[in-house]
């Protein structure tokens, strides 16, 4: 079964499949390595750990679509690729899903954000008209040449039109093709609740560690009927806090030994890198 196809099922299913964010191929092998089902590259994440800066509207369509072939390239695992606005009108949607699906998405998001957007739990968002959203996501389902590409339609509007104008263009995007809903930072555990019992077509919720929206177990949340638990940047937050951690020991103790715990011993890092297998591939050479 191809990466589409398994993302498909998965979704379908509607059992809360946990995703991690990626933010390079190193996090996307370690993602993998511990046994996730499928990946989702961060467009934050990109954001923050290449370019040092916020989740503002950034990083344009090269960025992602560049770390989304090194990924590919890497890992095994289904992709679901953050695409944020789409980089311009529909025209640019259009063109940003062909590049995309090119450099191996399994699934793209587009949003609803006028751009430059923003972190979806940060303040000051606004949104384009329902009208030109919809369209977006009507060139995106056309611009797909692998019919199972999956577009996923992220709406932003509960912030700046309230929850049930929210609901309402969600289910505008389902209509126009999206095959999967995400309402983005909703803001109390009644409407996490809510959403999939008044969206028929499969959702995404995003728990943002420090976020807007109520944590809830990822088993909780495939018994609501998600399909998908996104975790976009726990592994971004992890290594921050792990470099952070190291570093000041470093600076404090003026050395660190694999025996102290806060680093990956040499043997690790050169396994999850696949050093062996490229060994082996030397020898077939020489």
């Amino acid at each position: 079964m191809d990466t589409k196809q398994r993302l498909k099922d998965m979704v379908a299913a509607r059992r809360g499949v946990l995703v991690p964010g990626a933010f390079n191929a190193l996090s996307a092998k370690v993602i993998e390595d511990l046994g996730f089902e499928a990946i989702y590259v961060t467009g934050a994440g990109v954001t923050n750990m290449w370019l040092g800066l916020p989740d503002q509207g950034f990083m344009g369509l090269a960025e992602i679509a560049d770390h989304t072939a090194r990924i590919r390239d890497t890992v095994s695992l289904p992709l679901l690729v953050d695409a944020d606005t789409g980089f311009g009108n529909a025209l640019n949607v259009y063109h940003t899903v062909r590049t995309l699906e090119r450099a191996g998405a399994d699934c793209i998001q587009l949003e609803d954000q006028v751009a430059p957007k923003r972190c979806g739990h940060f303040n000051g968002k606004e949104v384009i008209s329902t009208e030109e959203a919809v369209s977006k996501i009507k060139a995106a389902v056309d611009a797909r040449r692998d019919p199972n590409l999956l577009i996923m339609a992220r709406t932003d509007a509960a912030a700046t039109h309230g929850f049930e104008a929210a609901v309402e263009r969600a289910q505008r995007f389902a209509e126009a093709g999206a095959d999967i809903l995400f309402v983005e930072a909703v803001t109390t555990a009644e409407e996490i609740r809510a959403l999939p019992a008044r969206l028929a077509t499969p959702q995404l919720m995003n728990m943002v560690i420090g976020g807007k929206t109520p944590i809830f177990d990822a088993g909780q949340l495939g018994e609501l009927g998600y399909g998908i638990v996104l975790y976009a940047n726990a592994a971004l937050q992890g290594a921050v806090a792990g470099m952070q951690k190291t570093l000041t020991v470093l600076r404090d103790e003026k050395a660190v030994q694999e025996s102290s715990g806060w680093v990956a011993t040499f043997a690790e890092r050169q396994r999850l890198v696949g050093k062996p297998a490229w060994d082996a591939l030397e020898k077939r050479f020489t």
